[in-house]
């Protein structure tokens, strides 16, 4: 009996290490790449399809769609690729760094974000011309910025920014934090943010509608997984999510 135990104990311990081995070999981890104006609806749903696929960690890089499309072409590892306008997903597609064909998943459109309570009385895009007011926009190559860009001249009105951000979290940051009084960004964006600052909305953004595209990336090391969570985004949950905060069907 003395020598039995020792050697029932080993069992288990190998059987321990066995199961350690099985778990391990099950874990799995998603990596998207998704434009920043994403980053509150995409966060919900990836811990939506991770709670739905067991062993599955989702991790985002929420960047400009133009530095994410960068990164790709240079050689970055990613799954899926969700870009805030179809020409920075036509410059991957381009590249060579997709798997078949983008599918549009939801709309977005411009909007102006103030300080709470509006203390500068900012009632529509002409307002930011104006003198002694300080506005910060997103930079041209990204999608906020192209679609700032296109408003300005359908409009006729010329922004004097402050300085061109690299993404609209940063132009909202700002805002936010009081260094600029107003800022050009996505409806979605200050909609998710409404418990620190005010949105403006303004007629001339219906003519700068973005579309936003997503697509599995080629040589995606988790290929299968990849297509799940698009095909996710895609579907009712991520339609109604990506509603919540002002997104529009595509």
């Amino acid at each position: 009996m003395r020598r039995l135990v020792p050697a029932l104990l080993a069992l288990a311990l190998a059987a321990t290490a066995c199961g350690s081995g099985e778990t391990a070999a099950e874990a799995k981890t998603l990596t998207v790449f998704a434009a920043a104006s994403l980053t509150e609806s995409f966060g919900t749903l990836g811990k939506r399809f991770e709670a739905q696929n067991s062993g599955v960690t989702v991790k985002f890089s929420f960047e400009g769609s133009s530095a994410l499309v960068q990164k790709l072409t240079q050689g970055a590892k990613a799954d899926v690729f969700a870009s805030a306008d179809q020409a920075n997903m036509d410059k991957a597609a381009k590249g060579e760094v997709l798997d078949g064909q983008p599918s549009v998943f939801a709309t977005n459109r411009l909007a102006i974000a103030v300080g709470k309570g509006n203390p500068k009385g900012i009632k529509g895009l002409a307002d930011l011309a104006k003198d002694g007011l300080t506005v910060v926009v997103c930079a041209p190559q990204v999608p906020c910025g192209s679609a700032a860009k296109k408003v300005q001249q359908s409009s006729g009105v010329t922004l004097k920014p402050a300085s061109e951000e690299q993404d609209v979290k940063s132009v909202l940051a700002k805002v936010q934090s009081g260094d600029a009084d107003a800022g050009l960004v996505y409806v979605t964006d200050a909609t998710s943010a409404a418990a620190k600052v005010d949105k403006v909305d303004f007629p001339e953004a219906a003519g700068a509608i973005n579309n936003y595209p997503i697509a599995v990336v080629k040589d995606a090391p988790q290929a299968q997984l990849a297509g799940l969570f698009r095909d996710f985004v895609l579907g009712e949950e991520g339609k109604k999510e990506l509603a919540k905060v002002g997104f529009g069907a595509p």
